[in-house]
């Protein structure tokens, strides 16, 4: 697998994370999985240190700075709230133009954590479709901007709103996942990070990285319509 690279210089490298791709080994990984960290390694011939982590199912821009002085102070700025992300999600039903989620998540151990995601409506469809004893389905594209980075903040959140993400199997809706997957073949979550806003950690440049999407993402708006 060829990864494609967003952004490159001798300090950081972005890439475009395909969807189902694991950022490294952890304990959901098995014996046949491939990771991002080591396919980026072997393609450019060097170490790469993740400065921050992608869900496996979501795809989109992912960091990586290419030596350990440089990772510290990127993470560093994560940590401080530095960095501004975007992400594309689809979501079931039509959401508000514009709304805020400030709702606190629980972490492995039970300790509650603040959380807070704005979001705002790029798009909506009706398809004529029946779903759940209605005549049509609706759907939503939101620009999500977290300003909080918890572990699958975005598919929570929007779950919390009864407003999961398509193709998130975990905290979204399994009727319309099923419903997805049999109408149209789709198994794909819905969730694209697609911009990355920093000041570089060396130069202070304001650097500003975006990733287009990838193509099951790109034929579902097709099919809404987008």
């Amino acid at each position: 697998m060829l990864l494609t690279i967003l952004y490159r210089d001798e300090y950081l490298i972005a890439i475009n994370k395909p969807h189902g791709l694991l950022v490294h080994r952890s304990k959901i990984a098995d014996d046949t999985d491939v990771f991002a960290l080591q396919l980026l390694r072997d393609q450019i011939g060097q170490h790469v240190y993740p400065v921050h982590r992608l869900d496996r199912k979501t795809g989109g821009i992912l960091l990586f700075a290419l030596d350990k002085a440089t990772d510290a102070s990127m993470q560093q700025q994560f940590m401080n709230k530095e960095v501004t992300k975007k992400y594309l999600a689809i979501v079931r039903g039509y959401t508000d133009p514009t709304g805020e989620i400030d709702y606190a998540l629980r972490k492995e151990n039970g300790t509650l954590q603040d959380a807070f995601t704005a979001y705002t409506t790029l798009h909506q469809a009706e398809l004529q479709v029946p779903f759940g004893g209605h005549p049509t389905s609706r759907y939503s594209l939101v620009e999500a901007t977290p300003t909080t980075g918890r572990m699958h903040q975005l598919r929570k959140h929007f779950k919390h709103i009864f407003h999961p993400i398509i193709g998130d199997r975990t905290h979204g809706c399994n009727k319309q996942n099923k419903l997805f997957n049999e109408q149209w073949q789709m198994e794909t979550m819905m969730l694209h990070a697609a911009h990355l806003s920093f000041t570089h950690p060396v130069t202070g440049k304001a650097i500003e990285i975006e990733a287009p999407i990838h193509d099951e993402f790109n034929r579902v708006m097709n099919l809404m319509g987008w």
